[in-house]
């Protein structure tokens, strides 16, 4: 019976809507916003199990997503950054969450608290600029490599990006917009 129902050939369904988590919400004017969205869920729960597998590869096991992203962040291009800095550039309005990351790293010596003026400042260690170079080495062994063998254009990437933080922007005004209601 199995061997039966294998040697059917696929042939695609034209009754198979987009791939959606949700139906209800697919049923609008867009249907094709909730496949971003869904491809976003998909893509961020991956990411950020990615994030925490490379970064214990890397010799930082047991930090969060947040912790790693605000790692990267303080390394970017080697120079302190704010509070502020950190919550803008990643779009991130409880600044509890980002203080709480900092203190972590901090106790794990992978960036350290100074001030400038009256703001204190957070600055990647040593210890921290190593482990993001080890990761970046892991990330470019397993990610870019597979992502080059896909062989998608780089620029069409970039474009999905774009795209991506256009969105986002989206988002955020109707959240506000949401909030205000």
């Amino acid at each position: 019976m199995a061997a039966e129902h294998d040697a059917e050939p696929m042939t695609p369904r034209p009754d198979v809507g987009p791939v959606v988590s949700s139906a209800h919400l697919a049923r609008s004017s867009l249907p094709a916003l909730s496949e971003v969205e869904f491809a976003l869920t998909m893509a961020g729960n991956a990411f950020h199990r990615w994030m925490v597998r490379c970064m214990a590869a890397a010799g930082a096991p047991g930090l969060s997503p947040l912790e790693i992203l605000i790692v990267h962040l303080v390394h970017h291009r080697e120079r302190p950054k704010t509070l502020a800095d950190i919550c803008l550039v990643l779009n991130i309005e409880d600044t509890h969450l980002v203080n709480y990351a900092i203190k972590k790293l901090v106790s794990q010596k992978l960036v350290k608290a100074g001030r400038k003026g009256k703001e204190k400042t957070v600055e990647i260690t040593s210890a921290g600029a190593a482990i993001c170079t080890r990761y970046g080495e892991i990330r470019e062994a397993l990610v870019v490599r597979a992502a080059r063998q896909m062989g998608h254009d780089p620029a069409d990437i970039s474009r999905m990006a774009a795209l991506m933080r256009t969105l986002s922007g989206a988002y955020d005004q109707a959240a506000r917009a949401a909030a205000a209601m």
